[in-house]
C-alpha cells in the first residue's frame, strides 16, 4: 500500500494534495483538544479586552480594515480561513512581488518589509497579531499546537514529502516558533522541524511547547 494517496482538489485552482493514509495520532488525542478548548477560551476572552485598543490603533495607523484574511491549509489539506489582525497596508497583497524574499525555499520573509506598517511591527512582535487564530483552535481547524498553515501559493508548489508536515493540525506555535522563529529562513528546515515534532509528540510534550512560547514572548525574540 502506497504511503500517500492523491486528492483531487475541491475547486479547478486548488492544487492537488498528497494526504498521509492515517493522521498522526495527536489528531485523535482528547487531551490535546482540551487543552485546545481551554487555552482558546482564554485566549477569546484576552482577545475582547484588547480588541478595541488594537483595532483603533490599526485604523489610526493606516487605512483598512482591522483583520486580514486569507485561506490557509490544514490537516489532511483540508482548507479554512484564518483572520489576524492587520500588520501590513491594506494593498500588501499586490506589493508582495516588488519586495525580494530574503527566505531559501517556498516560504516568503523580509526582515524590513516596507509594507508592515507602525502598530504591525508591534503586533508581530508580541504575536498580538495572531490573537483572531484562537477562533479557528476553537473550532477545531488548528491546534494550539501544530504546524505553520501554508498558504495556496506554498502548497500549489509542494513536492510529495513537504505534505507529511500537515499530517497534524496547524498551530498558533511549534517547533518552528520555539527553534528560531522568523531566524529560519529555510523551507526544509522548517519541514524538518514539524517532523520532529510528529515524531517527539506527546501532550506533555505539547505543554512544554507551549510553555517556551510564553517564555520567548515574554523576551520578544524571535519574530519580525
Amino acid at each position: 500500500m502506497p504511503d500517500y494517496l492523491i486528492a483531487e482538489p475541491m475547486s479547478s485552482d486548488a492544487p492537488k494534495t498528497a494526504v498521509s493514509e492515517a493522521p498522526h495520532p495527536s489528531t485523535k488525542s482528547w487531551f490535546k483538544r482540551w487543552v485546545d478548548i481551554l487555552g482558546a477560551i482564554l485566549g477569546l476572552f484576552v482577545l475582547s479586552i484588547i480588541f478595541i485598543p488594537l483595532a483603533v490603533g490599526i485604523k489610526l495607523d493606516s487605512p483598512g480594515p482591522i483583520l486580514y484574511a486569507q485561506e490557509r491549509y490544514g490537516l489532511r489539506g483540508k482548507r479554512f480561513t484564518i483572520r489576524k489582525f492587520r500588520s501590513m497596508v491594506h494593498n500588501a497583497d499586490e506589493l508582495k512581488a516588488l519586495i525580494p524574499n530574503e527566505a531559501k525555499g517556498l516560504i516568503f520573509k523580509n526582515e524590513n518589509d516596507p509594507r508592515v506598517t507602525r502598530i504591525g511591527r508591534f503586533l508581530r512582535k508580541t504575536s498580538l497579531d495572531e490573537f483572531p487564530q484562537f477562533w479557528n483552535v476553537l473550532q477545531g481547524d488548528m491546534s494550539l499546537v501544530g504546524t505553520r498553515p501554508p498558504t495556496h501559493d506554498e502548497v500549489r508548489q509542494y513536492q510529495q514529502h513537504h505534505w507529511k508536515r500537515l499530517n497534524v493540525k496547524p498551530g498558533l506555535t511549534g517547533e518552528w516558533q520555539v527553534n528560531g522563529r522568523s531566524a529560519v529562513k529555510d523551507f526544509e528546515e522548517i519541514v524538518k522541524l514539524d517532523l520532529r515534532y510528529q515524531h517527539r509528540w506527546t501532550p506533555f510534550y505539547d505543554l512544554e511547547i507551549l510553555w517556551k512560547t510564553f517564555t520567548i514572548l515574554l523576551n520578544r525574540s524571535g519574530a519580525y
